[in-house]
């Protein structure tokens, strides 16, 4: 990839919206106390929302710059922040799918739907959802097609599901999600928009989910 260095009123542009990403899934509830987190990716650098800090209140200048390779450019100037926990899960889905953008939420929706969630083969279990409509927001899905969620199981640390989220990536390369046990979801997309909107769609997919079992309904 060609590295062409990124203007600072662009810099100031993508902070800004990593900060409206956060009030975003915080309204949602997908970012209560101080869980999930935000990355978004230009050229030549890769910018994350930090950890520890109440998401709702997030500004520019608290967003760290890395490089492509993940080490830190740029750190908040007089402000005790740490670099997100999910930084090494973050670069997974870089390195692994060229991602534009990953987002990681607590979705209440996901948490419960991985509670319902199917074996398949170790370590994973599988969510899989077809013939609805938000399948299309999905790529590479259509209303017929089957989306099939893995899910990992979860750890003490948010870094310590970096490998099996790393082989997660490799194991299921139709998906562009991977859920965490009792935890929450990452996904991620080749842009911000796109990442977010199907964080939306799956967490929709979710909810039918979780509503159809209540109800008592089969397909």
């Amino acid at each position: 990839m060609n590295s062409f260095p990124v203007a600072k009123s662009a810099i100031y542009s993508i902070k800004h919206q990593i900060c409206a990403l956060c009030r975003g899934f915080y309204q949602q509830g997908w970012a209560s106390g101080t869980g999930g987190g935000i990355s978004i990716r230009t050229q030549d650098r890769i910018f994350m929302a930090p950890s520890g800090v109440e998401k709702e209140k997030i500004e520019p200048d608290d967003i760290f710059e890395l490089d492509l390779d993940g080490s830190v450019l740029q750190a908040p100037v007089n402000k005790d922040l740490r670099l997100s926990e999910c930084a090494p899960l973050f670069m997974a889905a870089y390195e692994l799918r060229s991602a534009g953008a990953v987002l990681h939420s607590h979705s209440l929706q996901v948490v419960l739907a991985t509670m319902l969630a199917t074996p398949a083969a170790p370590p994973y279990r599988v969510i899989e959802f077809s013939e609805l409509e938000m399948i299309k927001g999905l790529p590479g899905h259509g209303y017929h097609d089957t989306f099939r969620l893995p899910v990992i199981p979860n750890t003490a640390r948010e870094r310590d599901l970096t490998a099996s989220l790393r082989q997660a990536i490799l194991d299921w390369p139709d998906t562009c999600a991977v859920a965490v046990q009792n935890h929450g979801i990452y996904v991620w997309g080749a842009n911000a928009s796109k990442a977010k909107t199907q964080a939306e769609c799956i967490d929709y997919l979710c909810q039918v989910l979780i509503e159809k079992r209540r109800l008592g309904l089969h397909q």
